[in-house]
């Protein structure tokens, strides 16, 4: 598994994916990327 950290603006979204789809995408520290998030869930969490 691969942990993903993308910050968007102000906020950082994380993602977890698997090694060789991070390898197979060549993501390198510093790459520009786009983001789709796609859920049937969220959590909520009082700071």
């Amino acid at each position: 598994m691969a942990r993903i950290v993308v910050k968007v603006g102000e906020l950082m979204v994380e993602s977890v994916i698997t090694r060789a789809s991070a390898e197979e995408l060549g993501l390198k520290k510093g790459d520009a990327v786009r983001i789709v998030i796609k859920s049937t869930e969220a959590m909520i969490e009082k700071g």
